[in-house]
């Protein structure tokens, strides 16, 4: 496996997959070819359905700004939903030409070479594997992380708390509406100020842990920095539970970096043996990831055990099998932002159910993430973030 910076990417929004991503290839491919007079960039699959929603073009201009960008939303014979082809052209001749595919998480492949991530650091392959290394080692997770990917991993893992942080601050003060036409206002502010009648401390846990995660989802709809949590569209679950944790339980910030190691770890084993592509799995594998590390992480934070972080992960994705991502208007808003605090919530008590139910359980991590890419890759197209179906089909408005 490579490393947990895969997984944790600082950047704009509102899609890793569509904008982050689609920015760093159009990057490279200019700066293999500086001397080209014109380039062309066309985007198959999910970034030819959703790409105008979410900015893709105007992601790969930023880093090309001559680019003429074509959406072929018919061709669907590659390989894998998030295509783009880069042509290079100087003087009307053809002088570059590359097919890169957008992974998932910000991360991109390039045709025919090796993939431009760091190297492997982990030789285990699965989480069984994991746990088994830190049992036979007597260590926790966050020192199995440690022993592979070095002290350097800590500043990083600082900056994309940093980031994660200023996010949800920036959120939680914002008003207005939302870019891009369905007319959604911001909530992230109306839930963090505005108390219910008699409201108790668990409905104001949930109150505050749901506009953090607005928060976030929100910033990331406005095209603002988020840090990818594996996604921008799942970038908030985890910052609003660390988040809570910090500015409403007193935990140190040393502590929450080690479970945002531990988190990144259980993304990791799912982008290295499923996905974290909305466009190549459905939303399971980007909400339903988040949740999961979100799960994992906080059980961390809370001291739990081996056995009882990996039950709360397993149920966090179990039951987020089959999540369809159908985003309206191909925009990273309904029903996108109200699923990130749904997630966030459903975390929380994945790992109140690990406390009383580990030593029951019957199903392994590794076999609830091989169920999750199966069921991606059977669900129909229309359910992999290509807005053709579900409630992308059938929403019509306010009514």
């Amino acid at each position: 496996m490579k490393s947990i910076r895969t997984v944790y990417k600082i950047g704009n929004g509102p899609s890793s997959s569509h904008t982050v991503a689609p920015h760093l290839a159009a990057g490279l491919f200019g700066s293999r070819y500086p001397d080209a007079d014109r380039y062309e960039v066309t985007l198959y699959g999910s970034l030819a359905c959703t790409g105008e929603g979410h900015g893709t073009g105007k992601a790969v201009r930023s880093a090309l700004p001559s680019a003429d960008v074509y959406y072929d939303k018919e061709d669907h014979t590659n390989p894998h939903p998030n295509t783009m082809v880069f042509r290079a052209f100087k003087g009307g001749r053809l002088i570059g030409y590359a097919k890169i595919f957008s992974i998932g998480g910000g991360s991109i492949k390039i045709e025919g070479e090796e993939s431009q991530d760091e190297a492997e650091v982990y030789p285990e392959k699965n989480f069984s594997q994991i746990l088994n290394a830190c049992r036979e080692n007597g260590i926790s997770l966050a020192e199995f992380i440690r022993s592979r990917e070095g002290e350097a991993l800590h500043p990083y893992l600082s900056r994309v708390w940093e980031a994660m942080q200023s996010s949800v601050k920036a959120g939680l003060s914002a008003e207005g509406v939302l870019p891009g036409g369905l007319g959604v206002s911001r909530k992230a502010k109306l839930l963090y100020e505005k108390r219910c009648y008699n409201e108790d401390s668990s409905i104001t846990e949930s109150r505050l842990i749901a506009a953090y995660a607005f928060a976030v989802s929100e910033e990331n709809a406005c095209e603002n920095i988020v840090v990818t949590a594996p996604t921008c569209g799942s970038c908030g679950v985890i910052p609003s539970i660390f988040y809570h944790m910090k500015y409403d339980r007193g935990i140190p910030d040393c502590e929450i970096i080690d479970a945002l190691a531990v988190a990144g770890l259980i993304g990791n084993v799912i982008r290295t043996n499923a996905s974290i592509s909305g466009a190549e799995c459905g939303c399971q594998a980007e909400i339903g990831s988040a949740c999961s590390m979100a799960a994992g992480g906080y059980a961390s934070l809370l001291g739990l055990g081996l056995d009882q972080i990996e039950y709360a992960a397993e149920v966090a994705m179990e039951h987020n099998l089959g999540l369809t991502c159908d985003p309206v208007n191909g925009l990273v808003q309904i029903p996108c932002i109200e699923r990130n605090s749904v997630a966030a919530m459903r975390a929380i008590s994945c790992v109140d159910l690990s406390h009383f139910l580990t030593e029951t359980r019957k199903v392994s991590f590794d076999e609830i993430v091989a169920t999750m890419y199966q069921t991606g890759r059977d669900m129909n197209e229309k359910y992999r973030e290509t807005s053709h179906g579900g409630l992308a089909a059938i929403y019509r408005g306010k009514p």
